[in-house]
């Protein structure tokens, strides 16, 4: 059987922004697969091209073994995609944008009239389906937004970032009702940079970054590659880079240390795997002390998410988010906008 989605070797740049180098994932059937990384790394844009919304330099697409650029029309009919702005005719009721959607997707009318009371009942619309949406709240606009995308009962639901700007609340509610589609058999690509969310909704996850992907797995054969257990320490609270190097070395002699990266972004504090020991941050303490290194701070977890991306390319993924917005090209941005 095909995978639901397939993409191998996606290329696309606008103008001399490369805004994806080479993407490669397969998505199987029933799964929630999670697309993570920050601002800028390429995930709106894979989503565009797999939605038949923008056209790539090179690659293959395939969803449900049907190709995206050979057979586009038989593909859209295979997705459905909601993006990361919502966009809502305000003087249309709930119900009149699914009636206006359910046309332009040629349903028959009583199909049509049976998939609006299906999905305004499954995100629980149906109190507001009749009141102006702009009236809505944004927890309510995104479910509406949601209900669109899910009208045609597609194979496979794209959404872009489905949670930006929502409460908790909203957010926790939109994340049941993932599941809820997941279980019924849709499969769903997400994107996302919350941490939380891909952890908490994804099966399986791929981390994107610069336009490539630089890890795939399940979140927690992600974690386990890491290794052990993560320490963050600050010598100080901005340490010169000399006196984090002289950490670094004299960790690195201790037995119980994997690995330690110094993270510049963040006043060259230093990122530490670890054996997990429960005198592990008490053997860390001892070693700098006698060295005569100050501590200013110092904390233990489990690895996570951003520990696998720091692992990859020796920042966080919030310093990628930081660094994503410094670099910000206005001009192109607009560009790829527009296309």
């Amino acid at each position: 059987m095909a995978p639901a989605v397939l993409i191998e070797n996606l290329q696309k740049r606008y103008g001399t922004v490369e805004a994806v180098k080479d993407v490669s994932f397969t998505v199987e059937s029933g799964e929630i697969f999670g697309l993570l990384g920050p601002n800028g790394a390429g995930k709106t844009t894979t989503l565009r091209a797999l939605c038949t919304l923008t056209t790539p330099d090179a690659g293959k697409i395939e969803v449900s073994g049907v190709s995206v650029l050979a057979n586009p029309r038989v593909a859209r009919q295979k997705l459905g995609y909601v993006a990361q702005e919502v966009a809502l005719d305000k003087v249309l009721t709930g119900r009149e944008l699914l009636q206006l959607q359910a046309a332009l997707y040629h349903l028959p009318s009583a199909v049509g009239k049976q998939r609006i009371e299906t999905v305004l009942d499954l995100l629980n619309l149906q109190e507001y389906a009749d009141k102006k949406t702009g009236t809505y709240s944004g927890g309510l606009r995104k479910r509406l937004d949601l209900a669109a995308g899910l009208l045609h009962a597609p194979d496979v639901l794209v959404l872009d970032e489905p949670t930006v700007g929502l409460d908790i609340e909203s957010r926790f509610i939109v994340w049941e009702f993932l599941r809820k589609l997941r279980a019924s058999g849709t499969t769903v690509v997400i994107t996302s940079h919350y941490l939380e969310e891909i952890d908490a909704l994804a099966d399986r996850v791929a981390i994107i970054d610069r336009g490539v992907v630089i890890a795939c797995g399940t979140p927690s054969q992600l974690k386990d590659r890491v290794g052990g257990d993560r320490i963050t320490l600050r010598i100080r609270e901005f340490s010169p880079i000399e006196e984090a190097e002289k950490a670094k070395h004299l960790l690195q002699t201790l037995p119980l240390v994997q690995e330690v990266i110094i993270n510049t972004a963040q006043g060259n504090s230093l990122n530490l795997v670890v054996t997990p020991q429960n005198d592990a941050l008490i053997t860390i303490q001892q070693a700098l002390n006698t060295a005569g290194l100050p501590i200013f701070g110092i904390a233990q977890s489990r690895p996570s998410l951003d520990d696998v991306y720091l692992a990859a390319t020796g920042r966080t993924l919030m310093d990628a988010e930081l660094a994503a917005v410094a670099n910000r090209d206005p001009k192109a941005e607009k560009k790829q906008n527009m296309r």
